[in-house]
This record gives C-alpha cells, structure tokens and sequence, in this order.
C-alpha cells in the first residue's frame, strides 16, 4: 500500500469520527440479516413429543401394538364365511367316440376318463364357513396379546418419559450451574483486587493475594468444568430428540414448580392407570386364551361349503338343447378329534402353569405399583418441604459473603473466612439447585406413574 494511499484513509477515518474527541476504531459490520440462526426453545412436552417420535425402542413398541391391533382383525375375520369365485377352462383331445354318458349325442368324448367333456368351462362361486371353538380361542389370545402389546407400549413411552425428564432437569441444572460458578469466579476476582489493594496499602499480607489467586484459579477450573457437564447434558438429550445432535436448543421451564397432588387422587389414578399391572393382567388373560385353544382343539369342529355357478361343456346358463348348466351344490363336513398322542393335553397343562406365573406377575406389579407411589410421594413431600428453607441458606450466606468482605475490607477479617464464606455460598445455591430438581423429578415420576406425563 503507498503513501498516499495512507494517509487518504486517516484523513477519511478523522472526517468519520468528527474530530480527535469523539474519534474510535472503525470495524467492518456485516449488514443486519434475520436472525434465522437463533436457537428454538422447547417445553418439556415438545421435548417429550420429539422423543417419542425419534427413539427407536418406544418404535419398536409402538409397532408392535399396531400390529397385534391388525392381527385381532384378522382373528375377528377369521370367524365369518370366506367368499372366493373360480374361473376355469380345460381342453382335452377327443378320443374318436362320442354320446358318452352324461353328454350330448353330438358331443365328443375326452380322452382322459376324469375329465367331464372334451372343453369344459367353470365359473363357480363358492362359500365356505367353519364353526368350531378353536377360532374363538384365536380371538381370545389375538385379544389379550393386543391388551399386553398396547400396556407394552405405555411401558416404553413411560421408560421414554422418565429418561427425558430426567435429561430435560439435567440440562436446566447444568445451565444454573454454569451461572453459579461464573458468579463465583466474578466474586474471586473480585476478591483479588481487593487483597491486592491491601496488599499495596500495606494492610494484608502477600499470602492474602496468594490464597485469593489460588481461589481464583480454582474457581476458572469450575466453570471449565461446569460448561463442559452442560455441554454433555445437552448432546445426551439432543440425541432423542434431533437427526443431528449437535443442533443448538434451548429449554423452557415453568418458573413455578406445580403443586403437589393429593395422595388419594394419585394412589386412585396410579391404581386405574398402571400400564405394568395390566400388562401383567394381559398376560394372565393370554395364558387362560391359550387353555381355551388347547381344550378347543380337542372338539369336532363343522365345514359347511356352498357353490353356485357353471360347470358345462358350454359357457352359458343352458346347453344347446337347453339342458340346465346354472346350479348349485352345498357339503358339509364335521372333523371330530381322536387321537393325537396326548399333545392336547399337555398343550392344557402348559398353559395352566403359565397361568399360575401370569399370577405371580400380577400381585408382584401391584405391590411394585404401591411401593413406587409411597416412595415417589413422600420424595416429593421432602423436597418440597426443603425448598423454603434452601431459599433462606442462599439469602443468608449471600448477607454473610457481603459482610464478611466488608469486614476484611476494615481489616476486621481474615482471607480465610472470606474464602469460607464463597464456599458457602456456592454449596448453597448448588443445594438450592438440587433441591429444585429433586422436587421436578419426584413429582414428575408422580405425573409418570399416574399417566399424566
């Protein structure tokens, strides 16, 4: 660059600025876009939403409802008449003779004796039915295996939910844990400046400014460390809820914690609405469906068949010396069982001892579901009950961190106690954080448990 063309621009930047007292560095801005970048905010419900659209075990779940939700179906059509029309046409070489029985005098006759005529046409209609227990013991089992696949289901949607809740406070403490501990090094610096201030006034030792370095450096640690946590919380949530994890988000949360319910009303909802207990229940209802087919099959069951239509030499409804080709013919079968080497009877016995541990399962998950309320329930009375008093340890050592710097400003206190008085300060609000979150989670598990969530 010349010169000339140097000097130009600061003559240009002095003209910009309007003289040397109001003149400051000029930097190249881009022009103001749209912020189309600005990361999207989610409540917890669209987080949960998102997850469940995205995680593939709640899929596989979910698949495996609608599945057996069409299999029923195909169970329930199973019991109704089957309807199917035959179209067909057979040519056989003549054998040189004809008037053969059953045909006309003209008629040529086939040369292999099974076939009817030399051109034989069919167009037969036919319907057939079975009457037997055995499909309704495939109804039954088609019935209970939907019960357990749909309770299978709200399983997995609520091990999904637990796990994202859990994720979604995780991600809102690490973020209060990073504000915690940037306040914290704001203050430890602080503190240095002070020391160093005695330190030259000739009122504090040079260890002063030593401890409070060292409180300095480990509080830059800390934030470190918090923001790595932070960054950690969010890729592990990220990953349930978007094709690419490393997209910026951010997360929304009631400032106001909700209300504890009343025990009853959650012990009432727990009980109707446990997707383990009817799981469980399905269960039992399967093994007794599977008793039902193995004594079913044991039982004569009936076909009944029925055809209507055209099997002539001719397709048309009369032959041509108007001979009847249009008709209809109907059977019917009953197979009764005899003999089957006992392997009904041990199809019974092995659904009975299923049903007797489809029993076990049952009073097992409602006494599972009973010890679960009680402890999610009074998880959330404690947390709750802590909340105030967490709220009055952070005030309180707030007010001791403020008088104990003014008193080692007047040279009344010592660097130890200021340092104690940071440290207390800091594992109260880190407590009053925990507590915040120990109360989401407890009633969260609550509004799990009872299906609310």
């Amino acid at each position: 660059m010349s010169r000339t063309t140097t000097l130009m621009m600061v003559l240009a930047g002095v003209v910009l600025c309007g003289g040397a007292n109001h003149c400051r560095p000029i930097e190249a801005q881009a022009v103001p876009q749209p912020d189309s970048q600005a990361p999207e905010h989610f409540t917890l419900d669209e987080v949960i939403h998102l997850a469940e659209a995205n995680e593939p075990l709640f899929a596989v779940a979910a698949a495996d409802a609608r599945v057996a939700a069409l299999q029923r179906k195909d169970a329930q059509a199973d019991l109704l008449p089957s309807a199917s029309v035959h179209n067909g046409v057979i040519y056989t070489e003549p054998n040189g003779q004809s008037n053969r029985i059953g045909q006309t005098a003209n008629q040529p006759s086939p040369v292999f004796i099974q076939n009817n005529a030399v051109r034989e046409y069919a167009s037969l209609g036919a319907l057939n039915e079975t009457i037997g227990f055995s499909k309704l013991g495939a109804l039954r089992l088609a019935d209970a295996n939907l019960a357990r696949a749909d309770a299978e289901a709200e399983v997995a949607r609520r091990g999904l939910v637990a796990t994202v809740v859990n994720l979604f406070y995780s991600v809102v403490s690490q973020a209060d844990r990073v504000l915690i501990a940037e306040q914290a090094l704001d203050e430890a610096t602080h503190f240095v400046t002070i020391a160093q201030d005695r330190e030259q006034a000739r009122e504090a030792a040079h260890a002063d400014v030593i401890k409070a370095q060292i409180q300095q450096q480990q509080r830059q640690r800390e934030v470190s460390d918090a923001h790595l946590a932070a960054e950690k919380s969010k890729l592990e949530l990220a990953v349930l809820l978007f094709p690419d994890p490393s997209r910026p988000y951010g997360l929304t949360l009631d400032p106001k914690p909700a209300s504890l319910p009343d025990k009853v009303a959650v012990e009432q909802a727990a009980r109707l609405n446990n997707p383990e207990v009817r799981s469980a229940m399905a269960s039992l209802r399967q093994a007794q469906a599977q008793t039902y087919a193995a004594r079913a099959a044991l039982l004569p069951e009936l076909g009944i068949s029925a055809t209507y239509g055209i099997d002539a030499p001719e397709l048309a409804a009369h032959g041509p010396d108007n001979t009847k080709n249009l008709g209809y013919a109907g059977s019917a079968t009953l197979s009764i069982p005899v003999w089957d080497w006992l392997t009904g009877e041990r199809k019974i016995k092995e659904s009975k001892i299923l049903q007797g541990a489809a029993k076990v399962t049952v009073s097992n998950a409602q006494r599972r579901v009973l010890a679960d309320l009680s402890e999610f329930y009074a998880e959330a009375m404690t947390a709750q009950s802590e909340l105030a008093s967490l709220d009055k340890t952070v005030v309180d050592s707030r007010e001791s961190l403020r008088l104990t710097d003014l008193r080692y400003t007047d040279g009344e206190g010592t660097v130890f106690e200021v340092v104690d008085a940071q440290n207390t300060l800091i594992a109260a609000e880190v407590a009053q954080i925990d507590g915040k979150t120990r109360y989401q989670l407890a009633l969260a598990q609550l509004q799990t448990l009872t299906g609310k969530l």
